[in-house]
């Protein structure tokens, strides 16, 4: 059943907030929930979780388990009938990682012409480039072009497509995304277009998918999902690769770096660089 539109907000220590980041990833009720976890205030260590339910069973599973973290202030606000997506986006700077400068339609005069300029709309797709793990995997990513290019390149869970239209901007002859979510793969080929950039994007659920296979092995794999997916997930990424290959992971926490490099290492995955932006690890690898 559908919930009315609300956030849910819960504050307290960073210990407390990233325990309850973790309940969340691992409850099954929660595994498609949209939410984010950053420092609020660094001096009065507050850590601020944000979540954006969209089912009444989802909205009663988030709130059973941030009741079990009495430190946590938990608040529910009611967003109002209007388009809030696009209203907080107008109002997000644009972003610089490394080389790559992200921004909206409404910041397209502030693009640098020393830049790969990326215009990314978001609609209901998740990835503008605020998110510390998409900057994290922008500036990985950069500092990787400092050394070698990339010729084929897959985006997996491709959100708006920033990540493979990265790729394609930089010299990728192939790049190509892939996501479990129709209006998000709709949304990176309208931006792809909006970029003048030579990737596609396809709607599936695996890399098993004719569409994705056809352009293996890979020199370079993004993957900006979750952590239980990242574990999921690491044959397969591994299978799609070429030897020597690289592996961007994100979308986890600090506190999940063990579990999912476990996963990579028992693979034969080496850990190359790791970067953190707030409570968000990106991983590279290679193969």
């Amino acid at each position: 059943m559908s919930a009315d539109a609300v956030q849910i907000i819960a504050r307290g220590p960073r210990a407390v907030a990233e325990a309850a980041a973790l309940t969340i990833d691992a409850s099954p009720d929660t595994e498609a929930l949209t939410y984010s976890i950053l420092e609020e205030d660094e001096d009065r260590d507050v850590w601020r979780i944000d979540a954006f339910p969209t089912t009444t069973d989802e909205q009663a599973a988030l709130l059973a388990i941030l009741s079990g973290f009495p430190a946590l202030r938990t608040l529910v606000e009611k967003l109002a009938d209007a388009d809030w997506l696009a209203m907080a986006l107008s109002g997000l700077p644009p972003v610089r990682a490394g080389r790559f400068f992200v921004y909206g339609a409404h910041d397209r005069g502030l693009a640098p012409p020393s830049a790969v300029n990326l215009r990314i709309e978001a609609g209901a797709a998740f990835g503008t480039g605020h998110h510390g793990t998409t900057v994290g995997c922008l500036q990985a990513f950069d500092q990787l072009l400092k050394r070698r290019r990339f010729a084929r390149v897959l985006d997996v869970g491709c959100g708006t497509g920033v990540l493979a239209i990265a790729a394609a901007r930089t010299g990728a002859r192939a790049a190509v995304g892939t996501d479990i979510d129709a209006p998000s793969v709709r949304i990176a080929n309208e931006n792809a277009r909006l970029n003048r950039a030579r990737a596609r994007f396809v709607h599936a659920s695996g890399l098993n998918d004719a569409r994705v296979r056809k352009s293996a092995p890979y020199d370079l794999v993004f993957a900006n999902i979750l952590a239980p997916p990242l574990v999921a997930l690491a044959q397969d990424i591994k299978g799609a690769l070429k030897p020597g290959g690289i592996a961007i992971l994100s979308g986890l926490l600090r506190t999940q770096e063990r579990r999912v490099f476990a996963a990579y290492a028992s693979r034969g995955f080496s850990m190359q660089r790791r970067i953190h932006r707030d409570a968000w690890a990106t991983l590279v690898l290679r193969r």
